[in-house]
């Protein structure tokens, strides 16, 4: 084994304030594990607008006491040169979420910074409530939403604006990731950091503020049977707050994904867009006959819904189908003309259609809710990936508690009428044609094949896909229109198709998502079905 690496791991052992870790790493270096040693000293684990997010282990390209401690020291540095002096910090119930959320407030207080602590596990929409019901500079959630177990993350928040840019309680953005990333690069050696332990643990009355103001949502009453899973996470108790809150009846639980469990031991992925990961849900609902299925993830800021079609048969709604449902009935409520609604980029192109039919703003923006939290007087927006804002003046993110709410006061309003929310996506189908969607990924080998497979694109740019003609080929590192560019590509093919080709931000995979527009729902679903096909080959090879 190289001296080199020798030596860069005794280093880091001689700074590491966690001992579990130490031992970890001492026991590698006994047993001479060059290549587990390698794997986890491959680098500073990249911060970006997501912050960290990585597998729990010792050394720098693993979530550690270690790491988080660096982190908080390079935020302090960054929070000193743009004159912010306050930070709130949440966490989750994964391991190692509470000793991180301890050593980031230490680290905070020691500098001198305003530091207050959530008091408990909680869901993030509470954090995000806090960054700006507190008027905080800065939030913090510990949190890996729905990763697997073995990782564990680190969202950061700005409250008002920064560098000319409205946070107002949202996710970063550029600059402020290469920012921190830079500070956190020039941390000094850990043991010379100060820490306090002075930081203010926040009593119950900061949930008990979101809980009121997510509740004033509902409009009336209501006695939906609604299954809900946390998927092991920590929803459960805030949203049947809030449905007490709302005089909504009492959701029913899947007990066996009802409380905290970092090992999330039903599911395979802690995601309800994972295969397999709401049947548990659907299940009780069925046992119960009840009237839709909710699932959180486990940090609740994304919402699933499910229903029952007209045969009885329960199926979950896709992202986009949800955000239809939600865009039309906010739409039709909004009572400022300069409400707005704004989708991602790889979201339905539904939502713009709503708008126009209601006259009201419309905005596009790039994947992720950072962006689409910087949208002025956003009344609702949303991606297709589960995250949806109802409420953005309480979360300036999306929320899975509060849309959840909002759902079910939907679903309640149809049933007044005699009506599901399976009929209002038919009539919304009907009043703006079916939008059909489909997300496909495909795993590369590593993610140096990703510039060659999206060059089929940009340099050979194909006449035809799946046999459809392009009629319109954007480059979207090249953007033509307001949008920031960003590595990927947007095609237009007739009739009334969209495809979206761009690498995933964390994994060697390239994603594709597939839009098709009709008057007739299964000739679009079988347009879908050959360009997934043919899709998946094109980008395989």
């Amino acid at each position: 084994m190289e001296q080199s690496l020798i030596a860069e791991v005794k280093q880091w052992i001689s700074q590491d304030p966690d001992p579990r870790t130490r031992a970890e790493l001492e026991k590698l270096l006994a047993e001479e594990n060059e290549s587990e040693l390698r794997s986890c000293f491959s680098g500073f684990l990249e911060f970006g607008t997501a912050g960290l997010r990585g597998k729990l282990g010792p050394g720098p390209s693993r979530m550690n006491r270690a790491v988080v401690t660096r982190t908080a020291a390079g935020i302090v540095a960054y929070m000193q040169d743009h004159n912010l002096s306050s930070v709130v910090i949440g966490r989750d119930a994964r391991y190692g979420s509470k000793d991180f959320a301890q050593d980031t407030a230490e680290i905070m207080q020691g500098a001198g910074m305003k530091v207050w602590l959530l008091p408990d596990a909680l869901p993030t929409p509470v954090l995000a409530y806090a960054v700006r019901d507190l008027k905080c500079d800065v939030g913090i959630m510990v949190t890996a939403s729905h990763n697997p177990p073995e990782d564990n993350g680190y969202k950061v928040y700005l409250g008002g604006v920064v560098d000319h840019i409205r946070y107002e309680g949202s996710q970063i953005i550029p600059p402020a990731d290469s920012q921190i990333s830079e500070y956190i690069s020039k941390v000094a050696d850990l043991k010379t950091l100060r820490r306090s332990s002075g930081a203010r643990v926040l009593d119950k009355s900061i949930v008990n503020s979101y809980i009121k103001a997510t509740a004033k949502l509902a409009t009336s009453k209501s006695d939906l049977k609604v299954v809900y899973s946390a998927m092991h996470g920590v929803g459960t108790r805030t949203l049947e707050q809030v449905f007490a809150a709302a005089h909504f009846a009492c959701p029913i639980l899947v007990t066996e994904q009802a409380e905290p469990d970092p090992d999330f031991p039903t599911v395979r992925f802690p995601n309800p867009e994972e295969p397999g990961a709401i049947d548990l849900s659907i299940k009780k609902a069925i046992q119960v006959s009840a009237d839709l299925v909710i699932a959180n993830d486990p940090d609740a800021d994304r919402c699933a819904v499910a229903i029952a079609d007209k045969s009885g048969k329960w199926r979950m709604l896709r992202g986009d189908e949800v955000g239809a449902l939600l865009g039309e009935y906010l739409a039709s409520r909004a009572k400022d003309k300069r409400a707005t609604l704004a989708n991602s980029i790889v979201s339905s192109s539904i939502l713009r259609k709503i708008a126009k039919a209601y006259h009201l703003p419309f905005a596009e923006t790039l994947t992720g809710f950072k962006w689409i939290a910087k949208i002025e007087n956003l009344h609702f927006g949303y991606e297709e990936a589960l995250g949806y804002a109802v409420d953005s003046s309480s979360v300036n993110d999306k929320d899975g508690i509060s849309a959840a709410l909002v759902i079910v006061q939907l679903a309640t309003d149809l049933k007044c009428q005699s009506k599901t929310l399976d009929d209002f996506l038919e009539e919304i189908w009907e009043k703006y044609g079916y939008h059909g969607t489909r997300q496909i990924s495909v795993r590369v080998n590593s993610i140096q094949q990703i510039p060659m497979i999206l060059g089929k694109f940009r340099v050979n740019t194909p006449k035809l896909v799946a046999g459809y003609p392009i009629t319109r080929f954007d480059d979207l590192e090249k953007p033509s229109n307001h949008l920031p560019a960003t590595n990927g590509v947007r095609i237009y093919l007739d009739p009334n198709i969209r495809i979206i080709v761009r690498p995933s931000g964390t994994e060697p995979k390239i994603k594709c998502y597939i839009e098709v527009v009709s008057d007739s729902q299964m000739i679009a679903e079988e347009i879908i079905a050959k360009l997934d096909s043919e899709l998946r080959i094109f980008l395989a090879t």
